[in-house]
């Protein structure tokens, strides 16, 4: 039994592993971007995310002074200190305000409150496949 065993050439041939490396190498390059494609839409949402939250610091502040223009990142430390958005007001006297988040795609969203009291959303895409869509909505 062990003279057989060692009379025995079996294995893989070189062309077997070459085939086996080339479709591993295949399926990687129909993962990779398809997993590209979702880390974008996942840093998009937390900058939706981080405006949506904005909009709630921005309108509690305004709660307390009357004033958007007391509720920018720039006049009152607190209020989307850290963030990385910025809150600019659009009127100061009509009572209007527009907030931008920056995902780190760089596609920027902005909510913007008009002086009727409409809201508004809006993107703008700078790198495809993220979450900002063609119709530039959210």
């Amino acid at each position: 039994m062990l003279q057989r065993f060692k009379n025995e050439d079996e294995g893989f041939t070189l062309i077997e592993l070459l085939v086996v490396i080339l479709i591993i190498g295949i399926l990687a390059a129909i993962a990779l971007p398809s997993f590209l494609g979702q880390q974008k839409k996942a840093q998009d949402s937390s900058a939706k995310s981080d405006a949506r939250n904005a909009v709630s610091q921005v309108e509690s502040c305004y709660a307390d002074s009357q004033d958007y223009t007391k509720c920018t990142s720039g006049s009152t430390p607190d209020v989307l200190a850290g963030s990385g958005i910025t809150a600019v007001v659009t009127a100061p006297a009509g009572g209007g305000y527009s907030i931008v988040a920056t995902s780190k795609s760089t596609n920027t969203f902005t909510i913007t409150r008009n002086p009727d009291g409409t809201t508004t959303r809006s993107c703008n895409p700078v790198v495809s496949g993220g979450g900002c869509p063609s119709n530039k909505l959210w």
